[in-house]
């Protein structure tokens, strides 16, 4: 069957994808990237780099071997489903903050107030806004808000709840689909949990008991095959609200339980 091309004139392409560098920060109890030059110019006639990192940084797609052995692995994802309609949904409206907590309320406030509805198969993005914090974001349209590792990763909002609905998979503006103090950042930084608990109005036991509920978006969605993207950001500001084709696009990385990736919105002009 011949294959017909798509006049993709009528749509712009949008990045919604963190920097990656030496300086991208790795998540909790993770090493950073290494990065060195190897050849040089001036020497080799030619400039060549050897990177050293581990997958989970900057703006990468978890694969549910992350958590689940047998996966699939990074390239055991059909490509088909790594690109599929997406609905962007914008929880910063309604005033999820530091260490907040959201469930499925939010999404159904949201359905109701914009007309939109999560459909079983789409992909779903979510936006904190948090994304604006990440201390490499090059985007300019974030405005005034200054760089802030730590607001970043240690106070983004996140669920108790898993959010399914059918989903393909989803994608985050913060370090994890997850809450952090549902990860280990509750062992790296303990000194804060009196802080949480008075956020959030009851104990982190309460809120997150381990290890039943031990990053549960990881534990609980993987072995169904729903994986997800972290560090979402770039232009996610301009497709708020909306529904958008997207896509995310890592290596086929065989035997990967994560890979670096860069995903894209696809809107019609």
């Amino acid at each position: 069957m011949a294959v017909k091309p798509v006049d993709m004139s009528r749509f712009r392409v949008l990045d919604l994808s963190q920097n990656f560098s030496v300086d991208s920060p790795p998540f909790a109890f993770y090493e950073g990237p290494t990065i060195k030059w190897v050849k040089k110019m001036a020497f080799e006639g030619v400039n060549a780099q050897l990177i050293s990192s581990t997958n989970h940084i900057a703006t990468h797609l978890d694969s549910p071997l992350h958590f689940n052995d047998p996966g699939p692995d990074v390239a055991g994802i059909p490509l088909e489903d790594l690109f599929g309609p997406a609905c962007v949904v914008d929880l910063s409206q309604f005033g999820v903050g530091d260490y907040d907590i959201y469930g499925p309320e939010h999404f159904e406030r949201w359905e109701q107030q914009t007309g939109i509805r999560i459909e079983r198969g789409d992909i779903l993005v979510i936006h904190t806004g948090y994304h604006r914090f990440y201390p490499a974001n090059w985007t300019a349209s974030c405005g005034p808000v200054e760089p802030d590792e730590t607001r970043y990763f240690i106070k983004h909002p996140g669920p108790t709840r898993v959010v399914d609905r059918g989903i393909r998979w989803m994608a985050i503006d913060a370090i994890s689909t997850d809450h952090p103090f549902n990860t280990n950042i509750r062992r790296a930084r303990p000194d804060l949990v009196p802080e949480v608990e008075k956020k959030i109005g009851m104990s982190i036991d309460e809120a997150f008991p381990w290890p039943r509920a031990y990053q549960a978006t990881h534990t609980y969605l993987f072995p169904k095959g729903v994986f997800h993207v972290e560090n979402v950001g770039g232009m996610i500001d301009e497709v708020l609200d909306t529904r958008v084709w997207f896509g995310a696009f890592p290596f086929r990385f065989k035997g990967g339980e994560a890979a670096f990736c860069r995903c894209f919105a696809f809107v019609q002009k």
